[in-house]
């Protein structure tokens, strides 16, 4: 039935709105949530939906920032505009590792590293990381304290660690935190790029899928659409929510609890594989 469906979206949604920001993996625990409620639909419709409702999310972001993005925007000095253009320029240069690498071999991780076991290990392994570059950091001041002094260069070596988000389980926000960390910047700096960064990230990724999606011969039903469209706007919604929970958190804590979080949940489902594995 469609309503049960609907009702599918809305819970995926509220996942991926939640999770889509906090280093803690939005497609990692949609695969892992997809695996005790599956929605009812073709394959290559799931492996859509996975990606385009990540659009919801990063409409927030535009809604939220939409006049610091905006270099149009009446009242803004010279300088300020300038900035604009500066900060998309270090975006548009933070992309390019993502372009070169993540994108040819997508299709390959997606299907070989999206099991149980390699999102749990993922998920482990990032949360020792977490956990392990703010103990190091635990006495270390950050050299790049605004995002508008954050270099070229910076920018571009932190799009580096964004391609290691291509295994699912990784958490895109969360590869790019730790890359802004290791290479200087405070963690205020590293959220803020990192929500920026997911504009022409997650507007890419989605339009490749959609691309591949109707290339391979599929259509949308009116039904899909629907799905499409609550679990966007549920996942908008709740992204409002997730990201002003996330700039205010890290102006007084740092990322330790999502490191604790990652490897517990990580152990979790490893325990789960086993139990299923034996019995």
């Amino acid at each position: 039935m469609l309503v049960i469906e609907l009702v599918k979206a809305l819970v995926l949604g509220i996942i991926e709105g939640v999770t889509e920001w906090l280093p803690i993996s939005s497609t990692g625990h949609l695969i892992l949530v997809q695996q005790f409620m599956t929605l009812n639909q073709s394959k290559s419709f799931v492996e859509l939906f996975n990606i385009v409702i990540q659009l919801g999310a990063i409409l927030a972001v535009m809604v939220i920032y939409f006049e610091r993005l905006n270099p149009f925007q009446p009242g803004k000095t010279a300088r300020e505009v300038r900035l604009t253009w500066q900060l998309w320029l270090k975006v548009v240069i933070a992309c390019i590792p993502s372009i070169i690498i993540a994108v040819p071999f997508d299709n390959w991780f997606e299907a070989h590293m999206s099991s149980m076991v390699s999102i749990a290990i993922a998920l482990i392994v990032y949360g020792i990381a977490f956990i392990w570059i703010e103990k190091r950091n635990e006495h270390v001041e950050p050299k790049v304290t605004d995002l508008n002094r954050m270099s070229y260069l910076t920018a571009f070596l932190i799009g580096c660690f964004q391609v290691l988000a291509i295994v699912p389980g990784t958490s895109r926000s969360g590869a790019t935190i730790l890359g802004g960390i290791l290479v200087g910047t405070s963690r205020t700096v590293a959220a803020d790029f990192t929500f920026f960064l997911g504009i022409p990230t997650m507007f890419g990724y989605s339009g490749l899928k959609a691309v591949k999606f109707f290339l391979d011969g599929n259509s949308l039903t009116m039904a899909q659409f629907l799905i499409l469209l609550v679990a966007s706007v549920t996942a908008f919604v709740l992204s409002l929510y997730a990201i002003k929970f996330l700039t205010d958190y890290v102006k007084k804590h740092d990322f330790t609890i999502f490191g604790k979080y990652r490897i517990v949940l990580g152990l979790i489902i490893l325990a789960y594989w086993l139990i299923t594995l034996i019995f």
